[in-house]
């Protein structure tokens, strides 16, 4: 049996569209408001999206200061048969960005994205681990070395990196960009780079910190302030990738969700710290949320799980 002929790729943006229309803005984003490449990929594809459907719709691909509400409404509705809502909602933030700077320098009268209806997202709850299932996850690096699979420099380092991300709430991007520069051993405490190359400082807990102390003197080598703290056995700085690898390979060994991410082993640090009764505030601060809405949808988790021991504890539940 044939295999069935995949759809052709895209057709590329005009040059002149790009240089004109994409290259001033991607620029503002990457150097004034310090956007990642992860965002200006998804700003890119969204931009790329619109004016395929303009030109489609028989628009003058070049005036974008033409468009009006009505053109803008039929985008979205058509853009809903393609994406998901979360997927739509991302497209429209970076659209809205895009005529917001273009109307800044003035090349167009108005942004026909502001107030655009969309349809509403569903609030998903961030998945977690209990702390049962997170000890048996840390403790994943220790059965392997009694074993024999790993040696002990992965296992030192597989632990440090699954207690950095835990112990310190730490996104994947800022764990694999941690410099031993950046840590106060002493109070254990890293200055972290955040979204938007925001800083901010993490507690580490004193487990990680005595386990980063030991990685460093045992396996780190000479160590200067740029060198990385997550490193390979050639001492090279470990990319994003390895660690999402990594966390894998412990997560079967735990009998764990398999579609659980790094970023998961946050959630759990928030949804812990939370349970435990820590301020929402402070776990804002210690997240580096520029907004407490990114933040409460920690306190919905934390509800759930209260409602879920009423329920099972109390004779009324």
């Amino acid at each position: 049996m044939s295999k069935p002929a995949s759809s052709p790729p895209p057709p590329e943006l005009p040059p002149e569209v790009v240089a004109e229309w994409w290259l001033p803005f991607a620029d503002y984003l990457a150097k004034e408001r310090r956007y990642s490449p992860y965002t200006l990929r998804n700003y890119r594809q969204a931009f790329e999206d619109f004016y395929r459907w303009r030109t489609q719709a028989g628009g003058s691909a070049m005036d974008f200061d033409g468009l009006g509400p009505r053109e803008v409404r039929d985008f979205v509705i058509e853009a809903q048969r393609r994406f998901g809502r979360r997927t739509l909602h991302n497209h429209v933030s970076g659209l809205r960005a895009f005529f917001k700077f273009w109307l800044s320098r003035e090349k167009v009268k108005r942004n026909p994205f502001t107030g655009v209806p969309l349809p509403k997202l569903e609030r998903r709850l961030p998945k977690f681990l209990t702390e049962e299932q997170m000890v048996k996850l840390l403790g994943g690096p220790q059965r392997l070395l009694a074993n024999g699979s790993i040696d002990a420099f992965t296992a030192c380092r597989d632990r440090l990196v699954m207690e950095l991300l835990y112990g310190g709430g730490l996104r994947v991007s800022e764990l694999v960009g941690l410099n031993y520069g950046a840590i106060d051993f002493d109070s254990g405490v890293a200055r972290v780079l955040g979204k938007g190359r925001k800083e901010r400082l993490c507690p580490l807990g004193k487990v990680a910190t005595a386990l980063l102390t030991r990685f460093r003197t045992e396996f780190a080598g000479e160590v200067r302030p740029s060198s990385a703290v997550v490193i390979d056995s050639r001492h090279h700085r470990l990319p994003v990738r390895q660690v999402q690898l990594m966390l894998k390979r412990y997560l079967a060994l735990a009998e764990l969700p398999m579609d659980l991410t790094p970023h998961k082993l946050r959630h759990s640090y928030a949804t812990h710290l939370l349970n435990a009764g820590a301020d929402l505030r402070l776990v804002q601060e210690l997240l580096g949320h520029a907004q407490l809405v990114t933040t409460q949808v920690y306190t919905h988790v934390s509800v759930a799980r209260l409602k879920e021991i009423h329920a099972r504890a109390h004779p009324r539940g």
